[in-house]
């Protein structure tokens, strides 16, 4: 019989991947952080509430904590200690696996980073509806609003996103990239 986390860990390591790989370009951070996401699993899921979610979208809350906290503390290190710090070593196989999944996300990691004129809380909650594909509902609850708070945001957003890209066909820009 397979334990419960190990069937809920096979079950959410490719969407996890996947999700850290669409926000990370570096195949080592990549795999530090999809392993903190499970511990910080293992470590809170106490925390989980069935009445708030569905265990996919508290998941997906744990990961973006995981990531605001790394974003947090990689701001506060140099560039030189963030090459080192707390890296595990990878051999060829993991770094070329990594790299596949990094180079697979790249136009959405692309779109992720054209979005950054979209307010903070208004981007995680798109991203976690369009690209993440989780109900608005669950969405909302991830990030802590009403569904009725998220749905108004994603409207005014696909609005901005609408005139944005349309703005920059007027330009010529190259709007046909992150289509």
């Amino acid at each position: 019989m397979e334990d419960p986390f190990e069937a809920f860990y096979r079950e959410h390591i490719g969407p996890v991947s996947r999700f850290v790989a669409r926000r990370v370009d570096d195949p080592h951070l990549a795999a530090d952080l999809t392993a903190d996401i499970f511990v910080a699993v293992i470590e809170s899921a106490h925390t989980y509430r069935p009445d708030r979610g569905s265990r996919t979208a508290w998941l997906y809350g744990v990961a973006h904590h995981v990531l605001a906290a790394e974003h947090r503390r990689a701001r506060r290190e140099s560039a030189v200690t963030r090459r080192v710090a707390g890296r595990r070593l990878l051999d060829a196989a993991d770094v070329a696996r990594i790299e596949e999944r990094i180079d697979a996300e790249a136009s959405a990691r692309r779109v992720h980073q054209a979005l950054s004129g979209v307010p903070d809380g208004t981007r995680r909650l798109l991203e976690l509806v369009a690209v993440d594909g989780l109900p608005v509902a669950e969405a909302a609850a991830v990030l802590g609003m009403s569904a009725i708070a998220a749905r108004v945001r994603l409207h005014r957003a696909r609005r901005q996103i609408r005139a944005l890209l349309t703005d920059e066909i007027a330009l010529g820009g190259t709007t046909h990239e992150y289509a």
